[in-house]
């Protein structure tokens, strides 16, 4: 399983794992209980009306940085001790199994440092169970790592700031796709918290594939420092997706930036995503 993300009954919940503790977005959670249209206005209104938890929310709620499609941001979590609380003023029927599923997932952890491959093996898991393609997961599998790969070399050239990130992976897809993150997701019809990437078809995740490799040897090689310098490789790249993207849609004779998305298949939440 990916160590920032989990799935409660098909529901993405983003995590971090620091100082020997899962923390879970606060929001995610809330959404997967309540299926809430607007997470962060229900979390409100249960301020409003669990005055105890209200005043102990700075005490339970951290903002900590959490990988999204923008880059790392920060978003309020809190530990499995700090969910629990927060549960305990959620009616919903989903409560119990929640709290198993909490359990679960600490378990999983320890199994994973003991023997990394497992989180590989829990990612594609996950994966399967959504409906997804192997050659899907293979693409997301390898866009995972040279994610990885590209985050890792801002990091050693001055970039340490979540809106920095945030900047970057915008430039690469305004100058590749043409749209900001924001904007693809919308396009996708997604909800803030959905990961954009997991929606993207075989094509789009090989096209990011191949602008976030192609920006990591421009950095290497113009030993670019500090966010101007690596902006401008990663608009760079993103022409370099530009080129390949019109290409395509020339000889598809169609557009590559749509609205395909995973789509429901059963009552079972199977998902599969158009190739």
């Amino acid at each position: 399983m990916n160590n920032k993300l989990a799935l409660f009954e098909e529901k993405e919940i983003r995590r971090t794992y620091q100082e020997g503790k899962w923390y879970f977005s606060v929001v995610d959670v809330v959404f997967a209980l309540t299926n809430s249209k607007d997470p962060k206005q229900y979390i409100n209104k249960l301020r409003k009306r669990d005055e105890t938890l209200n005043k102990g929310w700075v005490q339970i709620v951290h903002p900590l940085k959490l990988d999204t499609n923008g880059g790392k941001q920060s978003i309020n979590c809190a530990d499995t001790e700090g969910i629990l609380r927060i549960i305990q003023s959620i009616p919903s029927k989903k409560a119990e199994p929640f709290k198993r599923w909490l359990a679960k997932v600490g378990s999983e952890r320890i199994e994973e440092i003991q023997n990394p491959e497992l989180a590989m093996d829990r990612m594609k898991e996950l994966y399967e169970k959504k409906g997804y393609s192997k050659s899907w997961i293979n693409m997301r599998e390898r866009g995972i790592a040279t994610r990885h790969n590209l985050t890792d070399e801002w990091k050693e050239r001055g970039i340490s700031k979540g809106i920095e990130y945030a900047i970057l992976t915008n430039e690469i897809y305004k100058s590749g796709f043409g749209v900001t993150a924001k904007e693809y997701k919308d396009i996708k019809g997604l909800h803030e918290s959905e990961n954009l990437r997991d929606s993207m078809t075989n094509i789009e995740l090989a096209l990011t594939n191949l602008g976030e490799a192609t920006a990591v040897e421009f950095h290497k090689k113009n030993d670019s420092k500090g966010l101007k310098e690596l902006k401008n490789d990663m608009s760079e790249a993103g022409n370099v997706i530009n080129s390949a993207k019109k290409e395509i849609e020339r000889k598809l004779e169609r557009p590559i930036v749509t609205s395909d998305n995973y789509i429901e298949l059963t009552e079972d939440y199977n998902l599969k995503l158009p190739n």
